[in-house]
Order: C-alpha cells, then structure tokens, then sequence
C-alpha cells in the first residue's frame, strides 16, 4: 500500500462514485486520511451518510449525493453539488459498476444497456461534466478490469463495457494535453461484495493461476489510484496499471 503519510492532498477535492463498493469506500478513506474533500456519488444514498460521517463528523470537507450514474442529468447535478461546495475539482474516480453473470444467449436488451449504462456511459456522463471545473494538474483515474483485457466467461457485456472504458481511456489523454492527467487502473480478482459469488464457484481455479497465490484487497487497488492523482505519478498519463498479481501473464 501507498505509505498516505507521504502524499498531501490537502485542499484538493475528489469526485467518487461507487463509494458504497469495496474499491470506492477505501478510495475514499486513503483520500480522507490524505486530507482531500470527498463528494461522493451513490445509488443507495443513506449508507453513504452514514459512511460520510466516519470520515469527517462535521462535514466540512464531505459531501454525499444520491446518484443516479446511468443518468446524465444526474451526473451533472452531481458535479454542480460538488463546485456548490468546495469551488472546483481535482481527481475524478468513477468507481461505480455492476458485475452480473449470464451466458451471451441470455442476455436480453435491457440487460445489456443496464451494464453498459453504469459502467461505461456513467463515466462519460461524469467525465463530459467534470472537466470544466478541473483544475489545472487535476487526474482522472478510471476503474477498468482484467476483464477488459482477456474477456470473461458468462461477464461479456461487462467485459465489452471495461473494454470500451480502456478506450475511452487513450481518447482523453489526447483531448485534455497538459491539463488534466488520465489514467486507469485494471483489477483482477479483488476480494469484495463483487467478486464473491466468482471466489466461491471458481475461486481455487484463480488462485493457481495467480503467482501471488492470493487475492487482492481493495485497498491495494486504492493505493494505485492515489499514487496516481499524486504528484509522484505526475508524467504517468494514458496509462493503464494491472493489480491482478500476475493473474494476467499466466
């Protein structure tokens, strides 16, 4: 894990979705603790409360908002609550995603949207609204997959959706030059609510194709995503970084 000590996000603010999620909540906590103003943006909007109070009890430097990500006018409003309160924007994390198991033949229409609506046209709902009140130095740090890479079975709208997110990825490094710095990161089998149902069925079959021989924790993918908006990542742009460990060589 990052050492959080050494990182000082003080006065800068974070945008969060998915902040009720393995990934997204200890996103949020390394930010906290880093000193970041946290806006979070939830479906389930009552636990983010909750959660919002352990990570600052006075409010000053935490916001929640109910978020609709599928919905772009919900994404605006999201952005416009986060300039409302701490002026402007620095990292951008669209953590938010949906992981449904179904063979291809199962997939109805309204499946395949729901999958490719959270998790690839809510981060370019999020993006398209962010980007004019990002400051100058700001990062974006978006949460791909292995799946993205490889495929997965019974996950192929997911797949298809990580996949177009690693594209979406190279585009904007391109349209935001010296701007604003954007990046992804690409989780293997990460041991949250997520991944369970997978660690149960197939979790022995993954583990002997893993080197580390273990699964990874979210908090080792926040730790990525932190070093990323960080200074020490400061000419790191268009990349995509793998925590899988070595899932994805074998």
């Amino acid at each position: 894990m990052v050492d959080m000590s050494r990182i000082d996000f003080t006065g800068k603010t974070l945008l969060l979705t998915g902040s009720n999620g393995g990934i997204g909540r200890e996103t949020a906590i390394q930010f906290r603790a880093a000193g970041a103003n946290v806006v979070m943006g939830e479906h389930t909007v009552d636990l983010d409360h909750d959660f919002a109070t352990t990570l600052d009890p006075t409010g000053e430097h935490v916001l929640s908002f109910h978020l609709e990500a599928g919905s772009s006018a919900s994404n605006d409003a999201f952005v416009a609550a986060a300039v409302a309160k701490f002026g402007s924007i620095d990292f951008v994390v669209p953590a938010a995603g949906i992981y449904p198991e179904q063979a291809i033949t199962e997939i109805t229409n309204e499946q395949w949207d729901k999958v490719m609506s959270v998790n690839l046209d809510a981060v370019f709902y999020l993006i398209r609204a962010c980007v004019p009140h990002m400051n100058e130095g700001g990062s974006i740090v978006n949460v791909a997959s292995l799946a993205g890479h490889r495929g997965s079975n019974r996950h192929a709208h997911y797949a298809a959706s990580k996949g177009g997110l690693l594209a979406l990825t190279r585009s904007l490094t391109w349209e935001f030059g010296s701007k604003v710095r954007v990046n992804a990161v690409s989780p293997g089998i990460i041991d949250t609510t997520m991944t369970t149902d997978l660690i149960e069925t197939r979790g022995e079959s993954l583990l002997a194709q893993t080197p580390l021989g273990r699964f990874g924790q979210a908090s080792e993918v926040a730790s990525v995503i932190a070093f990323l908006c960080s200074p020490a990542a400061s000419f790191v742009n268009g990349e995509t970084i793998q925590i899988n460990g070595g899932l994805y060589e074998s």
